[in-house]
């Protein structure tokens, strides 16, 4: 059997989807964890500083990471 939904059920998806995004918990085995930040070469501070700032501002650490280096050009342009 092939249920389709109707215009109204997935305007009501789509609402719910919109307002109540998901949170979703870090498990530690994602993109730039500690250890894969640690395998980058970086000390620990700025694992910590990286890590820090990334939950503060619910970012990944791989944004925050851009966000340095596209302030880092743009000051010295």
């Amino acid at each position: 059997m092939n249920k389709r939904m109707t215009e109204e059920e997935y305007d009501a998806l789509d609402e719910l989807w919109t307002n109540t995004t998901p949170k979703v918990k870090a498990s530690g085995t994602g993109f730039l964890t500690r250890q894969s930040i640690r395998l980058m070469g970086l000390d620990e501070l700025s694992i910590d500083y990286l890590l820090t700032k990334a939950e503060a501002t619910k970012k990944s650490p791989a944004q925050i990471i851009g966000e340095l280096v596209h302030e880092k050009i743009a000051a010295s342009a």
